[in-house]
């Protein structure tokens, strides 16, 4: 008798189910064009975040309120939107030349808008991607929202507790709550919520800003109450798709108007037919990493090269980082902010134009053809595919770039290791589909050896969103035959794009040289380690500036 095979799923196996039917609904929502969160409609969202549960979202499936998964969305998420019931979500569709004044979320680069006391409108023009993260994110805070109006909720009479009433008054109260008034309206918060007093105190300031100190407050009762409407009286919260988004996604429109003004300023200032290299990477890492050292030694006498990035990164820096970027416009930087809509600003660098003997590599070997530098700021998820491919294509149809490399320089998760270390793939592989990717890096990890920072090398994973990982799968994913080291939101994207430009359309050159290194922002397998628990602050200084280098050293010739 044949011995039956323990056919019991994973969690593993059920977290690759949530995701894959996170997506799924995503997209027959946005074709439907509307739904409700906590409707019908709904159900299959909330039900596989819950099934998930990622790291990120912490305490979803518990009782209590999850406090740094509320306040790693938040962040995210525009001001204001906490008291809408009606979140609409459009395409860039003229409200910047309105009278309506754009929010921007403190940790997402997206515009807002909120035209009513009901309703915010929230552009996408950064793809699919920025669809998934906004509603995973809603979808917490709805979650979050039906904990507290089923904690201040008593009876099906609409009686509301005792705790609900207290924390009303003092957010009402239009005068700034003092010392005392803040810590009774904690103390009656930690029992909606289902915290400890000192949890809600250690995180309270971490939601307020300049004008509201008490925001943590605001959130909670304006999340709370939407709850309550909803059920007491029918109040269903709305998110709607405009029809001009659902027209727009996927046909790269703004990735064009981005990539077509980039090659106009090419062709403009005569550099369109020179060798390019492409750079993903931040708006200061290259600048400095060339200028930044020569220009300020003189103020930071025997302070090393890192140490003066690690002064540039300060809040307060700014008469420094305006000085370092006036030396590199002398000589041959054309900074391009972004217009399109991608949220993805430009610097061209003319290699032509630096004087190599002032910079932090004066022994360049650059060939008689002096190359340009095309450093674009980070995409966003399936945005890298978009804008490489549109920028990788001819000019006018006609002219042919001569890319000679695209190197990419990011922030991901790190699944061995922690915080500041850096990663070099050798594969990209695309969660959720068959689209992996292998390619021959021109970095190496022992070319990283030697500066007090780990280094690991292996296949990295193409998240769909990193709000949307748990341990089990991030754990399968390493301890597998796969070998993961860490997972992002743009590698395969940007492969994809380069091979089928290389390899397919033949609009670059096929051998056409490509970099990936990143250095690692958090790491989800550990406890207290995941991105809500906080950011880098300067540990991401070093190995930012140490990629960049590598890459600049392989592109100069040194």
């Amino acid at each position: 008798m044949k011995e039956t095979k323990n056919l019991t799923i994973t969690r593993a196996q059920e977290s690759s189910a949530a995701i894959e039917k996170l997506y799924v609904t995503i997209r027959h929502l946005f074709n439907r064009g509307f739904y409700k969160p906590m409707g019908v409609s709904g159900d299959s969202l909330r039900e596989a975040l819950l099934t998930l549960r990622p790291e990120i979202y912490g305490h979803i499936a518990d009782e209590k309120v999850e406090l740094k998964g509320l306040l790693y969305v938040i962040e995210r998420l525009p001001i204001g939107l906490e008291e809408c019931r009606f979140i609409n979500l459009t395409s860039h569709e003229g409200y910047d030349k309105s009278h309506f004044k754009a929010i921007v979320p403190p940790k997402r680069r997206r515009n807002c808008y909120r035209i009513d006391d009901d309703l915010m409108h929230i552009e996408i023009t950064r793809g699919r991607s920025d669809i998934y993260d906004i509603l995973t994110h809603l979808t917490f805070i709805f979650i979050e929202s039906h904990k507290i109006s089923q904690r201040v909720m008593l009876d099906d009479s609409g009686e509301l507790s005792r705790d609900w009433i207290k924390l009303e008054q003092a957010v009402t109260q239009k005068k700034k709550l003092t010392l005392i008034e803040r810590e009774k309206t904690i103390s009656h918060v930690s029992n909606i919520l289902g915290r400890t007093f000192e949890d809600i105190s250690d995180i309270y300031d971490d939601f307020g800003n300049e004008g509201t100190p008490d925001r943590f407050l605001q959130i909670i009762y304006w999340i709370g109450k939407l709850a309550i409407e909803e059920v007491m009286e029918n109040k269903k919260r709305t998110i709607t798709f405009s029809p001009i988004l659902r027209e727009r996604l996927g046909h790269h429109i703004h990735g064009d108007i981005w990539a077509t003004h980039i090659k106009d300023v090419l062709k403009e200032n005569k550099l369109l037919e020179r060798p390019i290299h492409v750079i993903s990477a931040n708006m200061h890492s290259v600048m400095n990493s060339i200028f930044a050292t020569p220009a300020l030694k003189s103020k930071f006498k025997g302070m090393s090269d890192f140490g003066i990035y690690e002064e540039l990164s300060k809040s307060e820096a700014k008469e420094l980082r305006a000085k370092v970027e006036d030396i590199a416009i002398k000589n041959g930087m054309i900074s391009l902010p972004d217009t399109s809509g991608t949220n993805i600003d430009v610097q061209i660098f003319d290699t032509a134009k630096i004087n190599w003997d002032l910079t932090s590599f004066p022994k360049s070997k650059l060939a008689d053809e002096k190359p340009v530098l095309i450093v674009m700021d980070y995409a966003f998820g399936e945005q890298a595919y978009e804008t490489i491919d549109e920028l990788l294509k001819p000019y006018n149809k006609e002219t042919f770039l001569n890319v000679e490399s695209v190197s990419i320089m990011g922030k991901a998760g790190i699944l061995e290791g922690g915080k500041g270390d850096i990663m070099i793939p050798n594969a990209h592989i695309n969660e959720g589909t068959a689209d992996n990717y292998y390619f021959e890096n021109e970095l190496t990890g022992d070319m990283f050896e030697g500066n007090d920072i780990q280094v690991f090398s292996g296949p990295m994973v193409t998240v769909l969103g990193t709000s949307l990982q748990n341990r089990d799968l991030l754990k399968f994913f390493h301890d597998s035959t796969w070998g993961v080291i860490g997972l992002e939101m743009e590698g395969s994207y940007y492969q994809k794009a380069i091979q089928s430009a290389s390899k397919i359309r033949k609009s670059i050159p096929k051998d056409v040289k490509v970099r990936y290194a990143y250095y690692a922002s958090d790491n989800p397998l550990e406890t207290g380690s995941t991105l809500a628990s906080g950011g880098l602050g300067t540990t991401g200084v070093k190995p930012t500036y140490l990629i960049t280098i590598k890459i600049l050293e392989q592109i100069l010739g040194l």
